[in-house]
């Protein structure tokens, strides 16, 4: 068939628009850089940057300033919390989907939270707070959020025997083509799973499986929070080596130089 120059400029028109509209749906890796660098953010949490590389994680999962996002358990020190939360407040929705009070040990460090979230309200008056665990609480209306977002928290779910059900909650609150974002601590693949769960690593084959099982489709995979310094055969898990140096000063100088865990980090989509 003849492409008349005419049809040839409507085509270039329409593919332009595709790829316009393609573009509008990712963000640059450097969107983030000015959000880290915002004078709210605590020390303590600056400190982790090298190790965490925000802003091309929040890249690869794909957040963008109009997006509803669930990050599961952010805890007090809300590393991700102070970067999106401000960020999404004006176009998007940030929730905090937390502890429900069913394992008193967290129940201080949640309402630090809370204390956060209330004396900044310039910062975060618009964030959501919902409880989370297993499957027990719907972190929003089903097939509301654009995207989940876990870190480090697999271990835990895997430990409990909560995986199943913390990803059956996850699943229902996603739109069709919303994406789960999971950042965890890698485990050894000369070691099976149930040998190295008690130390917080988690086998990436392992992982992905199980998260497929849930009904998600792995959509991508990056190595930005690899560190290939972790031997991964410390005295005391993941936790031997900072931020938490379980040994204290024992050995510290040699912890430090290695940093953070070696951690996967993996994207999801719900079909």
């Amino acid at each position: 068939m003849m492409i008349t120059a005419k049809r040839a400029c409507a085509l270039i028109a329409f593919l332009s628009a595709v790829c316009a509209g393609a573009a509008a749906q990712s963000t640059d890796v450097q969107t983030f850089p000015p959000l880290l660098q915002a004078p709210h953010r605590t020390p303590s949490n600056v400190a982790r940057d090298p190790y965490r590389h925000p802003a091309p994680t929040l890249a690869f999962f794909g957040i963008r300033p109009d997006s509803t996002v669930v990050e599961i358990l952010p805890g007090s020190a809300g590393y991700y919390l102070e970067i999106l939360a401000p960020w999404l407040r004006d176009k998007g929705q940030y929730i905090a989907a937390n502890r429900d009070g069913s394992q008193p040990q967290y129940m201080a460090d949640h309402q630090k939270l809370l204390d956060r979230l209330g004396k900044e309200p310039a910062l975060y008056d618009k964030v959501h707070v919902v409880p989370f665990r297993a499957d027990r609480h719907a972190i929003a209306p089903p097939g509301t959020v654009d995207a989940v977002i876990s870190f480090r928290n697999l271990h835990n779910w895997m430990e409990q025997g909560e995986l199943q059900e913390s990803l059956k909650i996850i699943y229902m609150a996603l739109k069709p083509g919303g994406i789960l974002g999971i950042v965890d601590h890698r485990g050894r693949t000369d070691l099976s799973q149930e040998a190295q769960i008690a130390s917080g690593y988690v086998r990436e084959d392992v992982a992905i499986a199980l998260i497929e099982k849930a009904g998600f489709r792995l959509q991508a995979q990056s190595e930005v929070n690899a560190n290939p310094k972790d031997s991964k055969d410390h005295p005391e898990g993941v936790w031997t080596l900072p931020p938490v140096y379980r040994l204290k000063d024992l050995d510290r100088a040699k912890y430090a130089a290695i940093g953070e865990s070696d951690r996967f980090t993996l994207r999801f989509v719900k079909p």
